[in-house]
Order: structure tokens, then sequence, then C-alpha cells
């Protein structure tokens, strides 16, 4: 099949089989991926993932920009039965088991998301309830156009608390490591 239809759900086998447009499948339902994004977008990007990446030089976790599969699902993660596949702008995985050579299986670490205007509602709305039901430890949404960032973190409970918000002339601790500080003077 070359493009999926929508009101019909799908997984991750047929995801495999689709040839033109890009989308990402939530809970079984399409979602098309904008064209490419816009320069502003990719150079914040490259900016966090600069940081991230540098970081991690010489640790066990790794981090992927996108396209990069992360497969979600509750039930057994054969193709049939992953009903979630989502390609994160930046994906954070620190437990090697959840690594294949199609990208991920199972809740990153860590997820940055950076805003574009077609993927508003996915961004703030969709992959926001995603990612806290799935376990990602700390996401983070980028707006290009205002300048900031908000951060959700898994809280005791295993839910994400109210945001914090962060501004262009803020600096963000990113939690899951100890000291990994990224200004967004230098990434906006």
């Amino acid at each position: 099949m070359a493009t999926p239809i929508k009101n019909q759900q799908y997984t991750y086998k047929d995801y495999m089989n689709w040839t033109e447009e890009k989308y990402e499948i939530i809970e079984g339902e399409t979602y098309m991926m904008s064209p490419a994004p816009s320069r502003i977008h990719q150079e914040i990007l490259g900016n966090i993932f600069f940081y991230i990446k540098s970081y991690l030089q010489g640790k066990k976790c790794k981090v992927y920009a996108a396209p990069f599969d992360v497969r979600l699902s509750k039930e057994d993660y054969s193709d049939e039965n992953i009903k979630t596949v989502v390609q994160p702008d930046i994906t954070v995985i620190c437990d090697e088991e959840k690594l294949d050579d199609r990208g991920a299986i199972g809740a990153p670490d860590f997820v940055v998301e950076i805003v574009s205007p077609a993927s508003t509602f996915i961004d703030y709305v969709k992959k926001l309830n995603l990612y806290g039901e799935y376990g990602v430890k700390e996401y983070w949404i980028v707006d290009p156009k205002d300048k900031n960032v908000l951060v959700y973190k898994i809280d005791e409970n295993g839910v994400y608390g109210k945001p914090e918000i962060y501004e262009q002339e803020n600096e963000i601790k990113v939690s899951i490591f100890e000291d990994l500080l990224i200004d967004l003077r230098k990434v906006f």
C-alpha cells in the first residue's frame, strides 16, 4: 500500500510498507508529518542535539535526531501489534535493550519535539499524553516562534506535573542527567 486511509487502524507492519508521504501512528491512527522542517526548526534541532551529543560522549546513553522510529506498544512488540510509531525530533535512550536496527522499542528516557504550525495539536496534546502514558521521563516542547521551552517531567506518581517554562534567556538543566545544562541563548 502506498498511502494509508484515514479512519482505519494501522500497525508498524503497515507503516513499513508505505512508500510515499511520511506518517506517524498514534494508537493506530495516522498523522501525516509535515514536509521538510523550516530552516529555523533545523537550526534549533541541531543546537540542542549538539549539546546532548557532546555531553553523552563516552556515556552509555545515546541520542538520535529525526527521522528515528520510536515504537510503543502495550502488548507485545511484534510488528502486527505495534500501533504507535513516532519520530521525535530528538530521542535519548539510556537502555541498550531498547535499541535495534530499526530504531527504539519502548519509551525513550528523554524526548524533544520542536513545534511547527502543522504539529501544534500533536505535540502539545497527543504526544504529551502519549509520552506521559508510556513513561518518558522528560519531554520538552520547543516553540521556535515564542522562543520558549515547556519541560514536562514524570513525578513520583508516574505522571507529568505542570510544565516548567523556560524563556530564551534561561538555562535548562536536563533532569535525567547530573550536570547537563542547555543555554537557550545558544539554542534560539
